[in-house]
């Protein structure tokens, strides 16, 4: 009976499934149970992710993880915790300080510190005494230490974010299998968008199904370009088996409109990423949604022909006027206090994240994408004005 099991997608592969989709990798030292599950399913887990989205199972003795190259890359995919470019940048000089280093070597920061400058690119180079530098690091030493690839033995990184801090670190085995391989050295391709092109099938209908695949599982939504568009023709054309694929293996429910494809869930679960989620900006972004579909009603505004509805940017900062005179006593805290200005802004980059908006970098024209008008939010009738939300 296991046997069988162990070749289909039963219960035990759907969880090893979603815990390959939301994490970077699964380290066996970290999460035994998790690793123990994938390598039990590792036969129809690696089939279907190879057929449905070309993607890559790798299983190791010390960690599984499912390559999640995404067909085209979004803003939204970087590490959340980084906040300028010289986190990225530190990060890779980590990454190659890490490459000098021996499996279970141990190192304090101070020395570190003095080889970053070395491998550092940028003009003006490190500055320890520079409070941003310090804490650019902080960041990255933080994250590093979340995914695994180094290990804090002694110290608290924090602390040298607000003055001086020694720290003992131990390189673990899993900092030798954090870079991916590429099929061409990466000197030799031009931009991102050939490292892509370099791995895909040359078949055109398994390449596209593979895109359809990862932007329904990776992306917040899918909208179709116009009524030609070759993705929504398969889409439309092989709806049903779509279907079937994603809702018998996974807890997600696949949804098809004239312009818009995406995966939803029936119910809220923690370990996934979701919109809505806890956050005040959530709450806000759900009432804009039900303001903009009042608006949109009261003024006959037209829809594009993607479906999505265009505005102007003070079109737009006079929308999110209106939705604080409505709803801004319930806000949180930060929010009540935030400039109007400053919610607005806000506000637009989460919908852009989710791609539930976009802004037209040249015009600064904001366009509301239909996936917004399947969300909506307002107070209860019994809800009184008086009341103040918690802080986010």
């Amino acid at each position: 009976m296991e046997e069988i099991s162990r070749a289909t997608f039963d219960d035990v592969a759907r969880d090893a499934a979603v815990d390959l989709l939301e994490q970077f990798w699964i380290l066996r030292e970290r999460e035994p149970e998790k690793y123990i599950q994938v390598r039990n399913r590792e036969q129809v887990l690696r089939t279907w992710f190879r057929e449905k989205g070309g993607l890559r199972l790798i299983t190791h003795r010390y960690f599984v993880k499912l390559e999640k190259v995404p067909a085209s890359p979004e803003p939204w995919m970087g590490i959340q915790a980084f906040q300028q470019t010289r986190d990225y940048v530190l990060f890779c000089c980590l990454l190659a300080f890490l490459e000098g280093r021996a499996v279970e070597e141990q190192f304090l920061l101070s020395d570190m510190c003095q080889d970053l400058e070395g491998f550092y690119p940028g003009p003006g180079g490190l500055d320890w005494t520079n409070y941003e530098h310090r804490k650019s690091l902080v960041r990255v030493m933080r994250h590093a230490d979340e995914l695994g690839i180094i290990l804090t033995v002694e110290g608290e990184i924090e602390l040298f974010g607000t003055g001086e801090a020694e720290v003992l670190y131990e390189v673990p085995v899993a900092a030798r299998y954090f870079m991916r391989s590429f099929p061409r050295e990466l000197e030799s391709m031009a931009d991102g968008q050939e490292i892509l092109a370099a791995e895909q099938p040359e078949d055109q209908g398994l390449r596209r199904r593979h895109r359809i695949y990862r932007n329904l599982l990776f992306g917040p939504v899918m909208y179709s370009n116009d009524a030609a568009d070759p993705d929504f023709l398969y889409l439309r054309n092989r709806r049903n088996r779509i279907r079937d694929d994603i809702e018998e293996n996974f807890e997600f429910q696949f949804e098809l409109y004239k312009n818009a494809a995406l995966l939803t869930l029936p119910e809220r679960r923690h370990r996934f990423t979701l919109f809505p989620n806890d956050r005040a900006l959530c709450d806000i972004a759900l009432q804009f949604a039900g303001l903009a579909r009042e608006i949109r009603e009261e003024e006959d505004i037209p829809l594009q022909y993607d479906g999505s509805i265009s505005l102007p940017r003070s079109a737009y900062q006079n929308w999110v006027i209106r939705l604080r005179e409505r709803y801004g006593h319930g806000w949180s805290k930060q929010y009540r206090e935030l400039e109007t200005r400053g919610v607005a802004r806000e506000l637009l980059a989460l919908l852009k994240e989710w791609k539930l908006a976009r802004e037209d970098p040249d015009t600064r024209v904001i366009s509301l994408l239909p996936a917004l008008a399947k969300s909506s939010g307002e107070y209860p009738a019994n809800y009184p004005e008086g009341v103040e939300a918690d802080a986010d």
